[in-house]
């Protein structure tokens, strides 16, 4: 399904990504581990269209999509959910997903608010806080919400930058527990993790950064058997 082959990247000047290639497989749960600065972010935000890449290429369903506008890319079925949430918080829950349907408003209206009652089923704390400010939410419903905006795309591909940024560890289990169960129903996921412990009770592949470069790819029992975790220097995550 996605592509990556030598994706060379510069942020603030610096060179972050230095020909990192991966591959993440349609209906798989594809996990990108390393310690804080080893580009994981940088990577996401190359892949849905915040930054342009240097050299190398990204291929999505086939097509060549390097460099093309995030707009155009979330058309193709490519969605983020962001570091942090980055909720709309002066929009109401509703107004929120409507905005993660914008492609769509305009032509299918009515598919969008059934696709909004949906998502108040599957978040059922959503539909009680849907004329709620995002910015008055808990960081793990805004969290949920953050998840919400993004499958209100109708994406083939969910991007996930750290979910678990700032929750609390009965918030964090929460959070994997509905990503586990979105993958279980055949939406492919990259989820960018710090925590690896928790990345590796549900991924199904992992590539590891490290200084912007990739260190290793492949299944969770390859990248236990090598311990290659620790020598990244992600002891605490693992322990």
């Amino acid at each position: 399904m996605l592509e990556v082959e030598g994706l060379e990247t510069s942020y603030d000047m610096i060179k972050a990504l230095k020909g990192v290639s991966l591959s993440a497989l349609s209906g798989k749960l594809t996990c990108i581990l390393g310690p804080n600065g080893a580009g994981k972010s940088t990577l996401l935000f190359t892949l849905a269209g915040i930054l342009n890449s240097d050299r190398g290429k990204v291929i999505f369903d086939g097509e060549d999509i390097s460099n093309q506008k995030t707009s155009d890319l979330v058309e193709k079925g490519l969605a983020l959910v962001p570091e942090n949430r980055l909720i709309f918080p002066h929009l109401t829950v509703k107004e929120n997903l409507q905005a993660g349907a914008y492609s769509r408003l305009a032509k299918e209206r009515v598919k969008v608010e059934e696709d909004i009652s949906a998502m108040y089923a599957r978040f059922p704390v959503l539909k009680e806080r849907s004329s709620q400010l995002g910015g008055t939410m808990s960081g793990g419903e805004q969290q949920m919400l953050a998840v919400a905006r993004a499958l209100m795309s109708k994406p083939k591909l969910l991007l996930m930058d750290e979910p678990s940024v700032g929750l609390a560890p009965m918030i964090v289990n929460e959070i994997f527990s509905i990503i586990k169960q979105l993958n279980a129903e055949g939406i492919s996921i990259v989820l960018v993790e710090q925590n690896a412990a928790k990345a590796l009770e549900i991924g199904d592949y992992f590539y590891l950064l490290d200084q912007g470069k990739q260190i290793f790819g492949g299944s969770r029992e390859a990248i236990l058997k090598e311990n290659i975790i620790k020598k990244a220097y992600l002891g605490e995550s693992t322990g």
